[in-house]
């Protein structure tokens, strides 16, 4: 309740500052109201997320030089979703200056489009040309909308509970002190990392859009089977939607795109990767995590050039985008670069004798055993749906199922939810802490 002022003065900006750039018809004006509304939102955003990282990294460079600051940070919490909400309420003032759209005259309307709960501290980011309009039509009962909710929170509950927390215990445990561990045992752990933050932050989704529509409002799909994607730029055309196009059309092309020399595209494309490592975290790993990012589809750019695979051999693309977009994780997940570079370099020492420590511990800890009975019957389940759903999404792949087949995928989900399902203690979701 305590930063709920926060959300009420970024959202009173975009407001009250969207109608003003409405009303004028000044060009340099309506740009100085979007550069305060810009202020008001990333200058909230930067101290809250940003203050502490960006004093430790003055500080860090200035001792470069010989000398010894004495600057100090402060014990700021992190609001929850402030990410989220900033970027959802801050574009709607730039769509609004580029006249994409009309501002509301209803305050309490936009306060909601803001603030809708499902999607608050995690996304999808909406636009107001989608969601906000919405909340200005009367509601109505509407069965397929509530049948199609109860699908999306079904499997979104799955992906959670069953894959993404049962991965949790394992990876936790393994990431917590890495340097106990060879890198086998970091390798496997990096990659069920990877198949946990997308199941965890694919089953918050979910579980936001079916909400959503039992209530009778639409949000965007968040992610389409992203693992299934056959190069990095169809990754990020399935990975986090939301923000991926959030940056795309806030970012990159304000930058100039790709209408440019391709020495700016490559810069272009850079800085928007590098700045969305930064969204997600005040830390260098996320700024790398990023950085590569952004390297990994310029390199596939010039690659293609060069190579091109024939359809036959398309599953080499999706093998090679999987390894590396996983790997890649590993700077995302540890706690700083020397513990990134810590696990790298133990993934060229691997050792398979782990495979015989697994079976005893397997025999000797209960709570091993459940975490790997749930998953040799669980996985094989999740890989078999996301090949089924595809580039689309469960709710439409199992509402075109018959009868016996729909009731029979509904029964197994819940039945895998209720005996594998972490129910006790479970985390949170990963994505809140951004």
């Amino acid at each position: 309740m305590r930063f709920l002022a926060l959300i009420f003065i970024s959202s009173s900006a975009d407001f009250f500052l969207g109608r003003a750039i409405f009303r004028q018809s000044d060009k340099k004006k309506k740009l100085y109201l979007l550069w305060i509304c810009m202020f008001i939102n990333l200058g909230m955003l930067g101290f809250f997320k940003y203050f502490n990282f960006f004093t430790d990294t003055f500080a860090d460079l200035i001792a470069q030089f010989g000398f010894q600051p004495n600057l100090k940070t402060l014990q700021i919490i992190l609001p929850v979703g402030i990410s989220f909400y900033t970027f959802q309420s801050l574009s709607y003032s730039i769509d609004i200056y580029r006249g994409k759209i009309q501002p509301t005259n209803d305050f309490v309307p936009f306060m909601t489009f803001v603030s809708f709960f499902p999607q608050l501290v995690a996304g999808p980011i909406e636009r107001a040309s989608h969601l906000l309009p919405q909340f200005l039509k009367p509601r109505s009962f509407n069965s397929d909308h509530l049948s199609s909710g109860f699908r999306f929170i079904l499997y979104g509950l799955f992906k959670k509970m069953v894959i993404a927390d049962r991965l949790a215990y394992f990876v936790d445990h393994i990431y917590n002190s890495p340097e106990k561990y060879d890198g086998t045992v970091l390798l496997v752990a990096t990659f069920m990392f990877g198949i946990q933050i997308y199941c965890d932050f694919s089953g918050y989704s979910d579980i936001a859009i079916g909400s959503a529509r039992l209530m009778g409002f639409d949000l965007m799909q968040n992610f389409r089977t992203p693992y299934l994607a056959k190069n990095f730029r169809e990754f990020w055309q399935r990975w986090h939607i939301s923000l991926s196009t959030w940056f795309r059309d806030y970012v990159y092309i304000p930058l100039g795109g790709n209408r440019v020399s391709q020495s700016r595209w490559v810069f272009n494309v850079m800085l928007t990767f590098t700045i969305s490592g930064l969204w997600h975290g005040a830390s260098m790993t996320f700024m790398i995590w990023g950085f590569l990012h952004g390297l990994f589809l310029v390199s596939e750019f010039f690659l293609l050039k060069i190579i091109s695979l024939p359809k036959k051999l398309s599953w080499i693309g999706l093998v090679i985008t999987f390894i590396i977009v996983n790997l890649a994780w590993v700077f995302f997940r540890a706690d700083s670069i020397e513990q990134s570079i810590s696990i790298f370099s133990s993934f060229c020492q691997l050792n398979f004798d782990f495979i015989p420590n697994v079976w005893i511990r397997f025999i000797a800890n209960n709570e091993f055993r459940e975490f790997t009975l749930s998953l040799l019957v669980s996985f094989p389940l999740f890989i078999l749906f996301e090949i089924l759903i595809g580039p689309n999404n469960f709710d439409s792949v199992v509402k075109k199922s018959g009868i016996l087949m729909r009731w029979s995928i509904y029964l197994i989900l819940a039945f895998m939810i209720l005996f594998f399902g972490v129910l006790h203690a479970a985390p949170q979701f990963i994505y809140f802490q951004f």
